[in-house]
């Protein structure tokens, strides 16, 4: 017995509106430096899910976070239309 099976994902791969845009690419480019910063934050965080946190730990999160709050200052200081999710209302 033959199987049917969809296409679409196949027809619609190649679609033009898949791709960002210029204007979302522009976008992700000037919120690149608080992505960065997030994973790193999350990076140090993850380093002390699975043991207790020592002193060198806790001063990488700190200063991650740090730099997280120093991201969104910048980019919340550039005058941009650009909304950061994740921040505290």
């Amino acid at each position: 017995m033959p199987y049917i099976v969809t296409v679409q994902d196949a027809v619609t791969a190649f679609e033009p509106w898949l791709d960002p845009t210029d204007d979302e690419l522009s976008a992700i480019e000037i919120e690149m430096p608080l992505i960065r910063a997030e994973v790193e934050l999350l990076d140090a965080q993850i380093m002390t899910l699975d043991r207790p946190a020592n002193e060198l730990d806790t001063r990488r999160v700190r200063r991650a976070r740090r730099r997280v709050l120093a991201a969104r200052r910048e980019l919340s200081n550039r005058g941009t239309t650009v909304s950061t999710s994740g921040g505290a209302a």
